[in-house]
């Protein structure tokens, strides 16, 4: 490492605090995956659980090591003893040292309020609470790290009490002791401030800082942390946590990463690999990405205002704070009714070859305008944008598969059955009439299947086609039931990657009928075009 660089510690919290965030549900096996996916980006400490919580936890222990972690060390977490207890005879102390973690972050209050308050002890038990819970860990060969709760607010209140409460955790022998904005109401400046004064008086002792949003400061309150002292952050993937969140892991080591040129952090090549992570991490938990989301948010680098893209093509940095590349994302250019021509060219395939057509661009941008007005957007509805195109040059990119007759959908539910879902499909291709019938599980895959019968003699790739995902919003809300609604499918097929495709209209089963032709056009058409 180099003499001028300073190592900063990630300290991972996804698994116990990104855990209870409302809507948060992590199996063991989840996880365990999600432990890998930290080991591989070099994140110095996994914090595991709370043993003493729930089965759950304890078992994530168990199967942790077996594991190969290359980088990682697991944490298990867990609060002071009780009062009146010996450290030894506590249960919590005894699950934390069955968990068999090496590293154990110890919970003790720092704020006065709290010691008065909520635990109803003396300042001097509290200290003893601290001292004695530390010491039994490392007495134990654990590495013990100190997490101070509510100490800023607890400096801001009582700075001699807070700063003694860090020197019990160092006379119990703590590596490091982390300085919490539990509450997430302190600034910037005030935690840089504080944390400058705590590296006064404890010049030898290792500091972290953990933050939470509510502020929506904690990724600014943990850099300033490391730039006045600190040398380890506390967070979760994606910001994942109680209330309102806690500090982004990926957004710290991002910035940490690419802003400054003094840290050392993760393992050489991860930052790359940090939108993989995020997204990866979304999927195990079942969360909903965040498009804005900074640095691997999916349009943390996307373009749509015309002037914009005009410019970022000339150049990227007019409109880009970084290369998304380097943390492993990607520029994308939308199209939509504030686009300019500059968009439109851009964002079609080369296939349709309308760079230098402007003619064309003016039409296709006309008719998209048109279209959302009317409520459509494309943003990502990729298949939807390839047949609005087509349609607008019309002449070999562009024919009629079939010729709709007319389709229906009728739902049966009586009080003692469950509803039973037909759709009827009448439509015309070279002049022969196809009537297909099809049950399915509700009005879309019902559509669809009938749709698919009639189709599949004559295009049998309409079997490769599959729907992924199935999302309704209201365009038009103050209509209220009559509102306008727009469905948007994405789909994926056995040769190419997914699309999406989208419809519009104030009957929902319309509106899914549109997307879900778009999609089957799409996959018909998508290879036509002149010779």
């Amino acid at each position: 490492m180099d003499k001028q660089t300073k190592r900063i510690e990630i300290y991972d919290s996804t698994l116990r605090d990104g855990a209870q965030g409302r809507g948060v549900s992590l199996s063991v096996q989840d996880k365990l995956q999600v432990t890998e996916l930290l080991d591989g980006l070099g994140a110095d400490y996994v914090e595991g659980g709370y043993p003493l919580s729930n089965p759950k936890d304890a078992a994530y222990f168990t199967e942790v090591r077996k594991l190969k972690l290359n980088h990682t060390r697991i944490a298990a977490f867990g609060m002071t003893r009780r009062k009146d207890t010996q450290a030894a005879d506590d249960a919590c102390m005894q699950a934390l040292l069955a968990s068999e973690a090496p590293v154990i972050t110890i919970v003790g209050k720092s704020w006065d309020l709290h010691i008065r308050e909520v635990l109803g002890v003396t300042a001097d038990e509290n200290l003893a609470m601290i001292a004695d819970s530390i010491a039994l860990m490392v007495q134990s060969g654990r590495e013990a790290i100190f997490d101070a709760e509510h100490f800023f607010d607890g400096w801001k209140a009582n700075p001699a009490f807070a700063l003694a409460t860090l020197r019990a955790a160092v006379d119990g022998g703590a590596t490091s002791v982390v300085l919490c904005d539990t509450n997430g109401g302190t600034l910037p400046t005030q935690v840089g401030l504080i944390v400058e004064e705590v590296a006064r008086e404890l010049p030898s002792v290792k500091l972290g800082v953990h933050c939470h949003n509510d502020s929506g400061l904690a990724l600014a309150c943990s850099l300033a942390a490391v730039e006045h002292g600190g040398v380890q952050v506390q967070g979760t993937i994606n910001g994942i946590g109680e209330r309102c969140g806690n500090a982004d892991i990926l957004a710290v080591a991002a910035n940490l990463a690419v802003k400054y040129d003094q840290y050392e952090l993760l393992r050489d090549g991860a930052l790359s690999e940090l939108t993989t992570v995020s997204r990866r991490f979304n999927e195990l938990s079942n969360q909903s990405p965040r498009g804005n989301q900074p640095f691997v948010g999916g349009s943390a680098f996307a373009h749509k205002g015309g002037m914009h893209v005009h410019a970022v093509q000339r150049n990227p940095e007019t409109y880009e704070h970084i290369d998304p590349a380097r943390v492993g994302n990607v520029r994308r250019i939308l199209v939509s009714e504030l686009s300019g021509v500059s968009n439109i060219a851009a964002v079609l395939p080369e296939k349709f070859n309308i760079s230098a057509d402007k003619d064309a661009q003016r039409r296709i941008l006309h008719a998209l305008s048109e279209l959302e007005n009317e409520g459509y957007q494309y943003e990502a509805a990729e298949a939807s944008l390839d047949l609005l195109v087509r349609r607008v040059l019309g002449g070999p990119w562009y024919h009629k598969a079939w010729d709709l007759d007319h389709y229906r959908c009728v739902i049966f539910k009586s009080h003692s059955a469950e509803a039973n879902t037909e759709a009827i499909v009448k439509l015309a291709i070279g002049g022969r009439t196809h009537h297909t019938v099809a049950e399915g599980d509700g009005p879309v895959d019902s559509l669809y299947r009938a749709l698919r019968r009639a189709l599949r003699g004559d295009y049998p790739q309409v079997d490769d086609l599959h729907l992924v995902d199935y999302r309704v919003s209201v365009v038009n809300t103050s209509a209220e039931t009559a509102a306008k609604v727009r469905v948007v499918i994405d789909w994926n097929d056995t040769t190419t990657a997914g699309v999406g495709s989208v419809g519009v209209s104030e009957n929902i089963i319309e509106a899914s009928w549109l997307a879900l032709v778009d999609a089957v056009e799409y996959e018909l058409l998508r290879d036509v075009g002149p010779n």
